[in-house]
């Protein structure tokens, strides 16, 4: 097994956790039951994938052949049920598991299309939609406005991410890591500064 296939896997397996455990959180705190915990870390884990296997032409179907992950996204769901309520708040804040399944999934929709030899903008949209289309249903099957719209900056860290990679700055396996952490680290400081992108909201006038 070559190094990069070993970085893929190993970040294909924190985005599944990571991005279950973040969708299970949101489903308890919307209050919905042991079914609907599972299947939204389970939509929120693979909901990416699927956006890019869209994207890129690839049959929804291989995500079928992914049982493995499929067993640990719902283990992970199944963790976050059963946490007893005395730990429960250290993980409420799921802001952080959203940053790291952010950041390995958009590395890993990265990787994907660079591996399809396909042009940079493929990449950099594939970084995007691995990295944030799983949140994306998250927060619409919860009944939420999606966090990639509002807020804190969000998206533009997966495209970086998927820039640098689709420039070929980044290479090894050490820096696939380094570009994780920085992923991590800005999306976190994001939320903590409340940093935003410009927006620029309607105002309508009030009817006659």
């Amino acid at each position: 097994m070559s190094e990069i296939t070993l970085t893929w896997e190993i970040l294909t397996v924190i985005g599944v956790v990571a991005f279950a455990v973040s969708g299970s959180i949101a489903a308890m705190e919307e209050r919905y039951d042991v079914l609907g915990i599972i299947i939204l870390g389970l939509v929120t884990a693979f909901g990416g994938g699927g956006a890019r296997n869209l994207l890129l032409g690839i049959p929804i179907s291989n995500l079928w052949e992914q049982s493995n992950l499929f067993i640990i996204a719902i283990l992970s769901s199944l963790f976050v049920f059963f946490l007893p309520n005395l730990w429960f708040h250290y993980i409420k804040q799921w802001m952080f598991f959203d940053a790291v399944g952010l950041a390995a999934f958009s590395i890993q929709g990265a990787l994907f299309a660079v591996d399809m030899n396909l042009p940079i903008i493929a990449v950099v949209v594939a970084a995007l939609l691995t990295g944030s289309g799983g949140g994306i249903i998250r927060d619409v099957l919860a009944g939420r406005k999606p966090l990639i719209f509002r807020d804190e900056i969000y998206g533009l860290w997966a495209m970086l991410a998927g820039l640098v990679i689709g420039l070929g700055i980044v290479s090894t396996p050490i820096a696939f890591y380094i570009v994780f952490l920085l992923v991590v680290v800005l999306r976190m400081l994001s939320v903590y500064y409340g940093l935003r992108l410009p927006k620029k909201p309607i105002y309508r006038k009030n009817p006659k």
